[in-house]
Order: structure tokens, then sequence, then C-alpha cells
């Protein structure tokens, strides 16, 4: 093949590439060209001439599409200071450099790069871009190295973006450099900024265009802002459904993993269970769908098989967990229903409400307190075997309905004592809220701390 035709070839190549990435361009209106100025560093094996320094560089990169980009970066290092090996013997130390035939007195040298790499994309047009890198590369140095001016180089390595808006982001990366025909391991580390010629849209184009969608979930980047959702994020509240979804087709909150408070979150209730995400008990048969689902092993669509709650409003003094003698008869109902059915067992929770400066720790541990007081008072005064009884704490984890940062909610401060093994055909009317409207001298401070 004639040299004339080689570089007819690679002219024909270069301009249908040029076709296709210019068709690609105008085909979706996508800005994809970007450019990115870094600073960093050059470290360099032990053995080799120089030791390493600060490097500059510019790269300049496009999107060929969502999952990859090429770049072609242009590298300056401006001082590279002189390596030294310690002689055997003498413990003298020698300039590797000086030690290259016709380097004698150089101290240290310069040079440059020139790379070309592809770039992989886990979540190109996501606010968090991490990536992957591969590619080759040559540097030429001012001086001689032992196997000359000029070293190819095999690169690997990644990074990632922060992109603050479609025009404008952040970079860091990383690049293990094989170098050499002795495959010496460098390494390159730099940060910079990127970018994209284009992205930035004239009003007129916006209007022209329709509302800005940029996570793509069915929601304009403004409702979002009005919303208070992420328009960078399509699942804000992170529950499994996306922010368009939750307002648009199920009504429920986007900002709220679950909507009805019943301990599950407003995906699973949509794509596993089945469940209603804005009813706490979506077969009405006295447990909430979580409760069933976490703790029952029951069905949260079929009533039949719910426990019998018992869901006990009990004001305690402030920081205790004596039982006041007032709701002893509520009590006694509890340890009736369990005398009726020989076998029948009691999970106790006790449970608090959060204010802004709420110990997690302190709570858990206050409402576990006060549920064994519950379980004391059955064993004790009811004549329940405690064996058939446990109790457990949740502090302000599991809340019936929102918290106020100041006031709390006093909903969410209550005692829940579960029932498994009762006939329910039997008790029809036992369970439910009880003490839902305390006397008002019964009111006392919130439970937390």
């Amino acid at each position: 093949m004639t040299a004339r035709r080689i570089v007819t070839l690679v002219v024909a190549g270069v301009l249908c590439f040029g076709g296709l990435l210019r068709a690609q361009v105008e085909s979706d209106n996508q800005a994809r060209w970007y450019v990115s100025p870094s600073l960093g560093v050059l470290a360099f094996e032990g053995d080799q001439e120089v030791d390493g320094g600060l490097q500059g560089n510019i790269r300049l990169g496009y999107d060929v599409s969502e999952w990859w980009s090429i770049e072609g970066m242009l590298l300056v290092a401006p001082t590279l200071d002189e390596n030294f090996r310690t002689e055997y013997g003498t413990g003298a130390k020698i300039s590797r450099l000086q030690e290259v035939p016709g380097n004698a007195g150089v101290d240290s040298t310069s040079a440059f790069a020139l790379s070309f790499e592809g770039l992989f994309h886990f979540t190109r047009w996501d606010r968090l871009d991490p990536f992957l890198a591969i590619g080759a590369g040559l540097t030429i140095y001012a001086d001689d190295m032992a196997e000359g001016a000029t070293e190819p180089a095999f690169r690997l390595g990644g990074g990632v973006m922060y992109h603050f808006n479609d025009e404008w982001a952040l970079r860091a990366d990383g690049r293990a450099i094989l170098a050499g025909k002795d495959t010496e391991a460098n390494t390159q580390v730099d940060a910079g900024v990127v970018w994209t010629w284009g992205a930035r849209i004239s009003p007129a184009m916006r209007a022209a265009g329709g509302p800005l969608d940029s996570d793509g979930d069915r929601l304009s980047d403004v409702r979002e802002s009005e919303l208070g959702t992420d328009p960078y994020d399509p699942d804000t509240d992170k529950d499994e459904l996306s922010d368009g979804d939750e307002v648009l087709t199920y009504e429920t909150d986007p900002l709220n993993p679950d909507t009805d408070y019943d301990g599950l979150k407003d995906g699973a209730e949509v794509l596993k269970h089945k469940t209603d995400p804005l009813d706490r008990d979506t077969d009405d048969g006295g447990v909430a769908d979580g409760h069933e689902v976490i703790e029952d092993n029951t069905d949260p669509l079929n009533p039949a098989d719910d426990l019998i709650l018992f869901e006990l409003n009990l004001q305690f003094d402030y920081d205790k967990a004596d039982i006041k003698p007032e709701y002893f008869d509520d009590l006694n109902v509890i340890a009736k229903v369990m005398h009726r059915h020989p076998g029948s067992s009691a999970r106790i929770e006790g449970h608090a409400d959060k204010l802004k400066k709420s110990s997690a720790s302190y709570n858990r541990r206050l409402s576990k307190r006060r549920a064994e007081s519950v379980l004391s008072y059955l064993e004790a005064v009811g004549g329940i075997d405690g064996d058939l009884m446990n109790a457990v704490g949740y502090g302000f984890d599991r809340p019936k309905a929102a918290n106020d940062p100041e006031f709390g909610n006093p909903i969410n401060r209550r005692v829940e004592v579960y029932l498994r093994g009762v006939d329910k055909a039997k008790e029809a009317g036992v369970g439910g809220v009880l003490n839902l409207e305390p006397a008002a001298e019964d009111v006392v401070e919130p439970d937390d701390k």
C-alpha cells in the first residue's frame, strides 16, 4: 500500500469520525465538548532518573454517549528534580540523572506529555459522576533519560466529577502510568475544573425548549425548587420512588421516605407489598403495615391475621417510668384478655417523640424502661407469666406522625402492647387506643431529653 493511499485513508477516517460526532451532536442538541484545566503532581518510581514534581495539564474531552467520553491531554512538568541512589560501600549519594551519558552537571529537567484516554462513566448526567479511565501517552523530557528523551506510557485509573450545573463541574483524577521499556510504575494525581461549552442556554432557548428536567423524574427544575426536592436527584428521599412518581402518581411526600409513618418506605409499599403508602393500616386490621411486615410476619393485606393491639397513652412524670394508678384499669383489661387465652404472648413497645436536642440513646433507654414497667405490672399484678412477654424501647425511631422540632408530638409518646395467640373473633371490639385524652392534670413535660 502506497504512502499516498495510507494518507488518503487516514484523512477519510478522520472526516467520517468528525461527521459522526457532528451528527450525534445535532441529533439531540446536547452540549458534548468540554475543556478541563488541572493542577497536581507526578510521582516516579524510585529507580528512575528524576524524583517527580508539580505538573499542570489541560484536557479536551467529548461525550460520545451517556457512558463513554474521550479525552486528549497536554501536560507540562516545569521542574523534575534529579533522583539519587546510594553507592554501596561508601554510602555516597549519586545522581541518577547525571549518570545518563551527556547529562553531566544536570540536576533537574522538565517534561511535557501527550495522552489520549477513554472514560467510562457510571452516572454521567448525575451531580456525582465517578468514572474509570484507560489510555496511552507519550512523555518527552528536555534531557535524555536512560532510555532516551521520549517515553511511551500505558495509563490506567479513574476519578470523579461533581457537577454544579450543566456547564461547570469540579474533578479529581488519579492515574497509574506504566512507562518505558522497563514498565516503570509512575503516578499522576490532579484536580481541576470542567467547563462544557454550549451548555449555558439563553432564557429564550429555555422558553422555546420547555421546562428543564435535569434528573428526568418528570418534575421540572422549577417545580422541584418549589417542593424542596433535589433537581439533580430523581429520588430525593431515597424511598425507591422517583420524585415525579410521588407527586404526580401516588401523591406521597417526596421529602419523606415513609409518608404514612407505618414503618415501610413508600417504594416498598407500592412495589413490593402492594399496600397503600398513604394509609398506615391498609387492611384496617388494627396493626400498621410496617409492624405486620417487620415484626409480626403477618399479611398487611389480610385483616384476619392482625395481632390485637392496645395502644396506651400513658403519661409519666418527667424522666420517670413509674405507672400512675389511674392507668391500672387499662392494664387490667390486657391481663384479662391474656388469661382468657392461655398461652397468648405479649410484645410491649415503648415509643417517644423527638425534639430538636433529643438524645436517641437516652430516649431508647427511657422508652424501654417504661415498656418494662408495663411488663412488670402485668406480671406482678395481672398474674401473667413473664416468659410470655418481652419489652423493647424504640425511642423516637418509629413515629406515628411528624414531630415538631420545638414541641415534639404527643401522639408519638406511647406504649403499644401486641397480643399474639388471641382469638380475634371471641374478642371483638377489644384493643385500640386507650386514654386518648388524659385529664389536664396528667399532662406533663415531654419525655425527650
